[in-house]
């Protein structure tokens, strides 16, 4: 519990509290207010991951050679300006732009902050440390979507509204990062820096979890199969609700599982969720079952997302954990960007299809890395560069 996971932590909070007031009612926003149709909000959502992806190459191993705090500052301040250009909005391009905008100063920072966690904490605990600081960062995310919920019913079911009052964490946010503490550190001199200096069994991982980014599209369509199958909009920010609360209550036990077993396990515990999430909701009209598959949801990003990063932190030494993070978090954004683009174009009038071919696509990944190779190299590297097995 170093300062700046509790300072980040805080950060992540606020700003994930404006990001998640908006994106529940950003589909029905393009769609309802807008009138944009359905495959505008998966190309509009693929193409801000795609800018996010992008930046999180560069801004990895910029992270390495400079200090991560002032990058850190101008991607939480980006994601502020992004708010305020949707807000703002009259036509879907717009919010294209914003959005675009948003996910860029997201893929900016997410390196460096990463990088900055994971060299304060030792190598046998990152599972934990990710995983509180995901609880924390989607503790926001619960927070977000209740403040939109009242907002809504308060203000008469009307959206824009509730645009301009995510404005106000989102700032917050990006002013609170001053409060980060980055310790001096010898940079490395300037050279020439190539691919193949990340070790070989890093980029193994990388391309399995970017294979199954290929399958996972953005959240937005799932809200929007809610929507389609007749739930309200306080229904779909509920549901939201109750993904991001499950979500946050298990991703710091999940870390501690990791960290005792090992990150391969946990993740593809978190595939066959994400497989009985997407398998369900493609085939369920009914309400019921679809509040329970968004809970499962849930369980699969709590058991993935922050172990996913500890895995791949798990690979690198102390000198190369922003280049290893922004790589692999600009590879998986990059497929998320063809997910986001062929569901998008395949949605169809309810997006069964893409749900399915998704769902199935991750319960056979899932079998493969519980019982595959993967599962049983699991190597941990201490934060000056030694290897541990």
């Amino acid at each position: 519990m170093t300062r700046n996971l509790k300072v980040l932590s805080g950060v992540s909070l606020l700003q994930d509290a404006a990001s998640e007031l908006l994106y529940p009612i950003l589909p029905i926003f393009l769609t309802t207010v807008l009138g944009a149709p359905a495959a505008v909000v998966g190309v509009v959502e693929g193409i801000a991951e795609g800018a996010a992806a992008l930046s999180k190459i560069v801004s990895g191993r910029i992270a390495d050679r400079f200090r991560a705090r002032p990058m850190i500052g101008l991607g939480y301040g980006l994601a502020a300006l992004g708010k305020v250009v949707i807000a703002a909005a009259t036509v879907w391009p717009v919010v294209l732009a914003g959005r675009s905008v948003d996910r860029l100063g997201k893929g900016i920072r997410g390196a460096p902050r990463d990088a900055l966690i994971a060299t304060g904490v030792p190598a046998a605990a990152r599972a934990r440390a990710f995983g509180f600081h995901r609880a924390m960062d989607t503790a926001g995310a619960v927070i977000g979507p209740l403040i939109g919920l009242a907002g809504y019913e308060l203000l008469h079911h009307h959206i824009r509204p509730l645009l301009i009052i995510a404005v106000v964490p989102a700032v917050a946010s990006a002013v609170l990062v001053v409060a980060v503490r980055e310790a001096p550190r010898r940079l490395p001199r300037t050279g020439t820096w190539h691919l193949r200096q990340l070790p070989g069994r890093y980029w193994r991982v990388v391309a399995v979890l970017a294979l199954f980014g290929l399958v996972n599209f953005p959240d937005a369509l799932l809200l929007l199969r809610l929507n389609e199958i007749g739930f309200s909009v306080p229904a779909v920010i509920g549901a939201y609700v109750t993904y991001n609360a499950v979500y946050a209550v298990l991703s710091y036990p999940a870390g501690v599982i990791a960290d005792r077993l090992s990150p391969p396990t946990v993740f593809g515990a978190g595939l066959i969720l994400f497989a009985l999430a997407y398998t369900g909701l493609g085939l369920t009209r009914s309400h019921t079952a679809a509040w329970l598959l968004f809970a499962a949801y849930g369980g699969f990003t709590a058991f993935t997302d922050g172990v996913g990063k500890a895995w791949i932190s798990g690979l690198l030494g102390s000198h190369e954990q922003g280049s290893g993070q922004g790589m692999f978090q600009g590879l998986t954004g990059l497929a998320v960007l063809g997910a986001g683009l062929w569901a998008g174009l395949a949605w169809g009038s309810d997006g069964t299809l893409p749900l399915l071919v998704s769902g199935i696509a991750a319960a056979v990944l899932a079998a493969w890395l519980l019982t595959g190779p993967l599962r049983h190299r699991v190597h941990l590297r201490s934060p000056g560069g030694g290897g541990q097995t």
